[in-house]
């Protein structure tokens, strides 16, 4: 199975540059993976498709800050840092640009010296560790400095640094948005709750899988970076409840599916657990958590279009995206919604 085999055509003007001004308006795409049958609606109208008893699973992680633009020391080059995961205490992964700049030993100067950044280990692809050096709080100081690290597909600033997280957002240690929740206003929670869904919330702190490309030509050879996960044990009774009363498992975005399918393929269970998570779904993976998912429109030969094809079939998704291109639906992590089921 070659890379190209999930590539498409996409107008760049189709590319979401800022979000809507009410989450919940922007379209859905609702997709019948028996079938293939497409229907168009608005994200409001998921109401209409949830049953009582279901179970909507979302990813409640909180996006840092994680952007940070500084200098070297000594030369005062610019150096672009993206916080990726807290390997321990003040050590973290990092992404960075120009990243042959950065040597072990070299020090990033950010906000005149609030905040400083030793190099302590030298990665490929442009990974560093860093450790920083400061005085005070250091996510205060990050909420004073960094930046909404948003994808590089889009150009515009960013008015509202909020509507890159959703409304339920909590755990804070994300370098994205799980964006397939960002349709989602409060209002909408309390209405699908109100039918007797139940709403349930689980952690996947996205990494720099969401960053990195698929460089290899055969999918089965792309390794996936690990991410770090939790479930509760009272949102486990919960799943588990649901999977015995023969009810469905939505989940919202492929961070969640990700969560939940590395759960149940780890204990055969839902059960309260944490952990790091590299598990890559591409099609042949047979699904052991979830029924139906609700996520965004994906980038051209990206492992969550291979995530979504593996649920629904190569054939409906690639068709699908001909459609919502048709149809100019907005792509990506401001772009409209599809509801697979």
């Amino acid at each position: 199975m070659t890379v190209e085999e999930f590539d498409y055509d996409l107008p760049s003007e189709l590319i979401a540059q800022t979000p809507l001004k009410n989450r919940d308006e922007s379209r859905l795409m609702v997709l019948n993976k028996k079938t293939g049958e497409i229907e168009h609606k608005h994200f409001r109208d998921i109401l209409s498709y949830l049953k009582p008893g279901d179970a909507l699973v979302l990813n409640d992680t909180k996006v840092l800050p994680a952007r940070l633009y500084g200098e070297k020391e000594d030369t005062k080059a610019a150096i672009e840092v993206l916080l990726l995961k807290n390997i321990e205490n003040d050590n973290w992964e990092c992404l960075v640009k120009p990243a042959r700049r950065i040597k072990e030993g070299t020090v990033v100067v950010f906000g005149n010296g609030k905040l400083k950044a030793k190099c302590i280990y030298v990665g490929e692809e442009g990974i560093r560790h860093f450790t920083f050096l400061y005085d005070g709080i250091f996510m205060e100081i990050l909420e004073e400095l960094g930046t909404m690290p948003l994808p590089p597909y889009i150009h515009e600033q960013l008015k509202d640094q909020s509507r890159y997280q959703t409304v339920y957002a909590k755990e804070l240690g994300s370098a994205a948005a799980p964006t397939a929740g960002l349709h989602f206003t409060k209002e909408l929670l309390k209405e699908i709750e109100d039918k007797g869904v139940a709403v349930v919330y689980i952690t996947l702190h996205v990494g720099l899988g969401t960053f990195r490309p698929v460089s290899v030509e055969n999918v089965e050879e792309h390794e996936m970076h690990s991410e770090f996960y939790h479930m509760s044990q009272e949102v486990a009774d919960i799943l588990n409840d649901t999977k015995k009363q023969g009810r469905r498992i939505i989940s919202v975005g492929t961070t969640s599916t990700r969560t939940l399918e590395t759960i149940m393929s780890s204990y055969g269970t839902f059960k309260e657990c944490s952990g790091w998570t590299n598990i890559f779904i591409y099609p042949g993976y047979q699904f052991k958590a979830i029924d139906c998912l609700i996520t965004n429109f994906h980038l051209p030969k990206s492992t969550l279009v291979m995530l979504v094809s593996a649920l629904a079939g190569r054939e409906h998704i690639l068709n699908a995206y001909k459609v919502a291109v048709r149809e100019k639906y907005r792509f990506f992590s401001f772009g409209d919604a599809m509801f697979i089921q």
